[in-house]
């Protein structure tokens, strides 16, 4: 019996011991990546969206700190930090709102920059050179429930961002990062350079 105690209590003891590591080691990958996403000047990337409740969409995002622009086919979106604008082509409107977490991380696969360091638990494997971070929420009123993040074991750059939000998996792929030099006016829309635009505010 004691015997049996013994072995159970240094079964959880390296349980534990095994997922503080795996979640040091998530962290530190995500911390390398941030890092390199966070540039302070700014920066871009292409992207594609996939989803069943959002469909498919591909376009190309421009970031700076919480900050993002992203443009598509069909639409055009500003986030100044605060206020988001976006702009449908078909009808020339612009729905002026304030988006919740997990709105922007709809559209701004790099929200997760910031998610990471507080309510969710994290753990990491490796996979062919890459690296697969697991983010799962520890409160259950977080937006986006469970995350995984594809990054380049060299370049620390994220290729793959997987979410789980509303019950339902959002895949966005991402490519062609670079680094830019973007204004704080690149993130906020230009009435002037929409002269036609039907303005709805929905805050």
């Amino acid at each position: 019996m004691i015997k049996n105690i013994f072995t159970l209590a240094v079964a959880t003891l390296m349980a534990m011991t095994v997922g503080a590591q795996t979640a040091t080691k998530a962290k530190s990958i995500l911390d390398k990546t941030a890092a390199i996403i966070s540039n302070k000047s700014g920066a871009s990337a292409s992207f594609k969206i996939s989803g069943s409740k959002t469909g498919t969409m591909s376009g190309r995002i421009f970031i700076k700190g919480n900050k993002f622009k992203a443009t598509t086919p069909e639409a055009s979106m500003w986030f100044n930090g605060t206020t988001q604008w976006t702009y449908m082509n078909n009808t020339e409107e612009v729905n002026i709102s304030s988006p919740t977490e997990g709105q922007q991380m709809q559209m701004n696969p790099y929200k997760f920059i910031t998610l990471y360091k507080t309510g969710y638990a994290l753990s990491s494997k490796t996979l062919k050179g890459a690296y697969e971070v697991h983010l799962k929420a520890i409160d259950a009123k977080r937006p986006i429930k469970e995350m995984f993040i594809t990054i380049n074991s060299k370049t620390y750059l994220p290729s793959v961002v997987r979410m789980l939000q509303n019950g339902s998996w959002t895949t966005v792929n991402i490519s062609n990062f670079k680094k830019e030099n973007l204004s704080d006016a690149t993130f906020t829309f230009d009435p002037k350079q929409y002269p036609d635009a039907e303005i709805i505010d929905l805050r």
